[in-house]
């Protein structure tokens, strides 16, 4: 992945909505090799997909909730019957597996504290949980979707694509 790629990615990141022509001429190519540039980032699964950013008070999803999950049994039947249940709720933005205190960490949407009892009513109705926090977020003062994308790879440890 060179420069241009590395710009592209920034561009696409910033405003999904370009045109090739838009991005091309951003990153000073023609439209036709730009074009085999995207294709390539999406063929290699670096581009993964493209999607619209919605507002979440217009949405009646603003209040975002971060909820803190400690099990007794670390059993695969449990994370097999766990992992499908949370993705299949609507409201579950984001699951992690932790390391530390907690077990699970579950990044919630929804429209009030209401909602959010309905939400972990249907929640621990799916799967058995032993113990649950939620800690309601404030306020926003960060928000992004957009992944840091450095000129200068060097030391990141990750495996790289080939493009």
């Amino acid at each position: 992945m060179d420069t241009v790629d590395k710009e592209i990615l920034r561009l696409l990141q910033q405003d999904a909505s370009l045109t090739v022509k838009q991005i091309a001429k951003r990153v000073h190519l023609s439209t036709a090799p730009c074009w085999r540039r995207i294709r390539r980032l999406e063929e290699a699964g670096v581009i993964q997909g493209r999607v619209a950013i919605l507002d979440a008070r217009k949405v009646n999803a603003d209040v975002t909730v971060f909820v803190n999950i400690k099990i007794d049994r670390h059993r695969k039947d449990w994370i097999d019957q766990f992992a499908p249940a949370v993705s299949a709720l609507p409201e579950v933005l984001e699951v992690y597996r932790m390391s530390g205190d907690v077990d699970y960490l579950l990044k919630v949407a929804v429209g009030s504290i209401d909602a959010y009892d309905q939400f972990y009513k249907k929640l621990i109705s799916r799967v058995e949980l032993s113990n649950v926090s939620s800690s309601f977020a404030m306020e926003r003062i960060k928000c992004t979707t957009a992944l840091p994308i450095n000129v200068d790879d060097r030391g990141t440890g990750g495996e790289r694509p080939e493009l």
